[in-house]
């Protein structure tokens, strides 16, 4: 036990001092000025929505109150059952340059969301699109402020970080915790560099020159991946574009998710697909998760001596971390006490999302079953 509560030790000090080093390197897009001595590039932004009533009218304001133009705003309403389309339409009304078209149907060989992102793209003029989702809140500079970075750094793709509002105490420890994995498997400091594997994107707010997204075939090629905002950015990267991860606190927020149960269903379409829907994957990862950022939480009750001090230190530089990210977020510093809870908890997610998929035969997402062959056959 010595032996494992050391290395223990070793590997989490070595992954915390790389987040806190690296981590102070990615730039805030609050902090970026939003001029550009050029012409400003035409932009077409590009929102999928499905039975999204509770929280669309507020973000399509959002929307039309950003400080930029020339721009382009498409809202495409993918054959939502509650009231997003009744909305969409007396907004549109409201708002005439605002671009709403509702889908009817679902072509085969394709996820909704993602076939409604594509079909944007398809109808877009823009030099720049950005793909976001339909509950986004936008501050009225923030594309202003994102353009003028990506074109000063002459990036080809742009990922933001949103702002992210939990309604409880036990949400916002699992978003903490969230963020610190997300950050360890993405690496989004080392996404800008081009000779490093390191790819990210959100759906929140995924922006990129059009030349780039078209000859990358777009999302075509992410037809059937329900981790489409993260895939997109690999393929991107794999197709030679030049990406930068940012920062968006201020600018960007959403309301996740509104109770445990709906985070829980939420992740599951994109937990397995995320280890590409491989059983060992789930069991190598949710071992790792345990024997690493769980049990040195109880390791100490169940040891004395040396382990339980290594084991010790092992939980607090994990306290440490989940602490930073809290206090990024704009949480409470008491919610990292939940931190081992929400580590069990993503366990949890990982098996029921590998689970369902098994027991279903593939994912069910917004009301509809994509089967596991075709998922398992799009590989990015």
């Amino acid at each position: 036990m010595l032996y494992f509560a050391a290395a223990n030790l070793l590997f989490v000090f070595a992954v915390a001092a790389i987040v806190i080093w690296h981590g102070t390197s990615i730039r805030r897009l609050a902090a970026v000025e939003p001029d550009w001595t050029g012409d400003w590039p035409s932009v077409s932004i590009i929102a999928p929505a499905r039975n999204e009533a509770r929280h669309i009218e507020e973000a399509v304001r959002s929307l039309m109150r950003l400080d930029y133009e020339p721009l382009q705003i498409t809202l495409i309403n993918d054959r939502s059952t509650d009231e997003t389309g009744a909305i969409l339409n007396r907004l549109a009304a409201e708002f005439p340059q605002l671009n709403v078209v509702h889908l009817e149907t679902l072509p085969p060989g394709w996820l909704g969301k993602n076939h409604a992102l594509q079909f944007g793209a398809d109808r877009s003029q823009g030099e720049w699109l950005l793909f976001t989702d339909a509950d986004i809140l936008f501050d009225p500079s923030c594309l202003r402020r994102a353009i003028a970075h990506a074109l000063r750094e002459q990036l080809d793709m742009l990922v933001a970080f949103p702002e992210t509002r939990m309604p409880s105490w036990i949400l916002k420890s699992f978003v903490a915790t969230f963020s610190v994995f997300f950050m360890v498997f993405t690496r989004p400091w080392s996404v800008r560099n081009p000779s490093s594997g390191a790819h990210c994107g959100v759906g929140a707010f995924n922006l990129v020159r059009a030349a780039a997204y078209h000859r990358a075939d777009g999302h075509r090629r992410l037809a059937m991946r329900p981790d489409d905002d993260l895939k997109l950015g690999k393929n991107m990267k794999l197709n030679g574009a030049r990406c930068d991860v940012i920062d968006g606190f201020g600018m960007l927020a959403v309301n996740w998710y509104g109770s445990l149960r709906e985070l829980i269903v939420g992740l599951e379409k994109n937990s397995f697909a995320v280890l590409e829907y491989s059983p060992v994957a789930v069991v190598a990862s949710s071992m790792a998760l345990l024997a690493v950022n769980f049990f040195p939480f109880v390791g100490p009750l169940l040891w004395d001596g040396p382990a339980s001090w290594l084991l010790g230190a092992s939980a607090a530089l994990q306290l440490i971390l989940s602490l930073g990210a809290s206090k990024q977020l704009g949480y409470p510093l008491h919610v990292v006490l939940g931190y081992p809870l929400t580590v069990l908890l993503f366990v949890y997610i990982q098996w029921r999302s590998m689970f369902l998929a098994f027991a279903r035969g593939g994912i069910q997402w917004r009301d509809t079953l994509y089967s596991l062959k075709e998922l398992r056959a799009n590989r990015v």
